[in-house]
């Protein structure tokens, strides 16, 4: 299934794509995109008849594709060739930071640069969303504990991050920097997630194409290295790191402008875009 949220900020409501790429409203079905909805397996979905719901217009916001998002992980310097780039060591264990969840947006929202922004940053990446609570796990079990996946943009003010002292987080987590979406997929239309062909374009330029075969740790070593340290519940999104191709790595460096537009997508998950604009004051 490819689920996903539509309408207004505060208006959302529960949708699912039908094979046609239709948008059919789900919501005197179910109540939300929501971790209950994870959590029981989707089980208020099963033997839909997709073609017997409303078809909603292709014209409304795509919202997030997750309801109730309780704690949104990110792994950096996940791939080799971006670590490179960013003149860091391959790690020998996942380096985790974390997005607030007031920086979640839908997937065509716009960029806001923070005030004062010199260095806004762009990051393709394969999101995680979590279905099932787990603490230990096994890397042998780790993809029971997954109810899909979802393109992620890990937009990132370079300057907040590295040069201004502590920690990563503030340079991750400012408003509409965690455009997720547009669709969850369930896990079933995924064969393989370490298969996954990803890219991203700033005004019709590729910078990043990648695969997530190329990841240093996979989908299975996230979770279970992650649930070593903290409870996973449903809900939970996971940001996977990304390829290289990031402005920071160009030669000279670039970085986000208003105006300007991102395009992103992965195989199988959906396309983003995103315009750039300055935040209001």
């Amino acid at each position: 299934m490819k689920l996903l949220r539509v309408g207004v900020i505060g208006q959302e409501k529960p949708a699912i794509l039908d094979t046609d790429y239709n948008i059919r409203d789900l919501s005197q079905i179910i109540e939300d995109i929501n971790p209950e909805l994870l959590a029981k397996n989707f089980s208020d979905l099963k033997n839909l008849d997709i073609e017997q719901l409303p078809i909603l217009s292709s014209n409304e916001r795509i919202a997030p594709c997750v309801a109730d998002v309780g704690k949104f992980i990110c792994i950096g310097l996940n791939y080799s060739d971006h670590a490179k780039e960013s003149n860091a060591a391959i790690p020998n264990e996942p380096i985790i930071f974390n997005k607030w969840t007031s920086a979640i947006s839908g997937a065509n929202d716009q960029i806001l640069l923070p005030r004062n922004s010199v260095k806004t940053d762009w990051e393709v990446e394969l999101g995680i969303v979590i279905g099932r609570e787990g603490r230990y796990i096994s890397e042998e079990n780790a993809l029971e504990y997954v109810a899909g996946y979802c393109v992620i943009n890990d937009i990132s003010e370079r300057e907040y991050q590295l040069e201004r002292g502590g920690s990563w987080d503030k340079g991750k987590g400012c408003d509409s920097f965690g455009p997720i979406g547009p669709w969850l997929v369930t896990k079933d239309e995924v064969k393989d997630p370490q298969q996954l062909e990803l890219w991203l374009e700033v005004d019709g330029q590729r910078y990043q194409q990648g695969s997530t075969k190329n990841m240093i740790f996979s989908v299975a070593k996230i979770i279970s290295y992650l649930s070593q340290f903290m409870s996973l519940q449903p809900g939970d999104i996971i940001a996977t790191g990304t390829p290289a191709g990031v402005g920071m790595g160009q030669k000279p460096p670039k970085f986000l402008q208003h105006g300007q537009v991102v395009r992103l997508g992965i195989d199988g998950l959906g396309v983003q875009q995103q315009q750039v604009v300055e935040a209001a004051a």
